[in-house]
């Protein structure tokens, strides 16, 4: 039984129609699906990935306008990987700057070329260098085909104390160490552990900082990060397996694209495992994902109420314009 690298990150925003225009305008990532977050269907829960959505290229958004601000420290997912062909980064280079989007240049992590960045709202994100296939670019992107996003790469958490995620990680979750590189921001060591085949999408990065203080999660910070597994009897043993090790995972929510269970790690992070299935498309056309607000059969007798507590969005086809040479 094993885990087959990370299936999707959640973070937070606070401004859902420039979140949207954000991630599809500049990153060039398909909206597949607007839908509300099921715990708290006053807020939008904005999933962007690939063409069609696949497992582990989907990143998503709570819509928490009044949440805090992320306090940066332990306890926290620090900064998420999107891989990108490796001759891509010098492109995204120019295009960061013709986007204004803050970037802190071209750096090595864990032997990779990294481009780090934040979006508009300081959420830390990093464009990784990946020689590997995966995803689906998508033919309605601004972003040239050769240039796209192809998936999700490694979460880098942050954590006051390494021994007791690393044995979560490596003990109760299967994964292996891979090394540690030292951090271009401060040159202190970030440990990487690996799970499955590994590669970019299926890797954790660790950075322990004992003198740091205790993060929050907050507008432009992640809220957790989900692992893959493959179907639902997998999905229920790694619920018992994680029980075994004292995690106390929740139990099997259905979140009707995929089944879920949650869990904190030692280091305060909240992690998620996920199935593979049924996907995207469970409600809608391949061709349409995220045209309309998608809700899950036991919420849609509440459409009407839902809508009407939501912030109307931009139409998507007033977002997207392919230009496949565009800057």
């Amino acid at each position: 039984m094993t885990l087959h690298g990370i299936h999707h990150v959640t973070a937070v925003t606070g401004h859902a129609a420039g979140n949207l225009a954000f991630y599809t305008q500049v990153l060039g990532l398909r909206l597949v699906k607007k839908t509300v977050n099921q715990d708290d269907v006053s807020a939008y829960h904005l999933f962007y990935a690939d063409a069609a959505g696949h497992p582990g290229t989907d990143l998503t958004f709570f819509d928490w306008p009044q949440a805090i601000r992320r306090r940066p420290g332990t306890g926290t997912i620090s900064a998420t990987g999107l891989r990108v062909p490796a001759a891509a980064l010098d492109w995204w280079v120019e295009r960061f700057e013709t986007n204004c989007v803050a970037s802190e240049g071209i750096a090595e992590r864990a032997g990779r070329r990294t481009l780090a960045f934040t979006d508009p709202e300081g959420q830390r994100l990093q464009l990784i260098a990946d020689t590997a296939d995966g995803g689906t670019p998508w033919s309605g992107s601004p972003v040239p085909a050769e240039m796209a996003i192809r998936g999700l790469g490694p979460v880098t958490l942050t954590v006051s104390r390494l021994d007791p995620t690393e044995r979560t990680l490596t003990e109760a979750m299967g994964f292996q160490p891979a090394g540690e590189y030292a951090a271009p921001e401060d040159g202190q060591a970030v440990r990487v552990y690996a799970v499955g085949s590994g590669g970019p999408g299926a890797e954790v990065h660790v950075a322990e900082r004992p003198t740091e203080p205790y993060g929050a999660v907050g507008i432009g910070g992640v809220h957790h990060v989900a692992f893959r597994t493959p179907d639902d009897a997998e999905h229920r043993a790694w619920q018992q397996r994680l029980a075994a090790a004292g995690l106390h995972p929740t139990p099997v929510i259905d979140r009707y694209y995929f089944r879920s269970i949650y869990f904190r790690e030692p280091g305060s992070v909240l992690f998620e495992v996920a199935t593979d299935g049924p996907g995207f498309a469970a409600d809608e056309d391949l061709e349409h994902l995220g045209e309309r607000l998608a809700l899950p059969p036991f919420l849609e007798p509440r459409r009407a109420e839902i809508v009407a507590g939501l912030r109307p969005l931009p139409a998507i086809s007033s977002l997207y314009a392919p230009a496949a040479g565009a800057q």
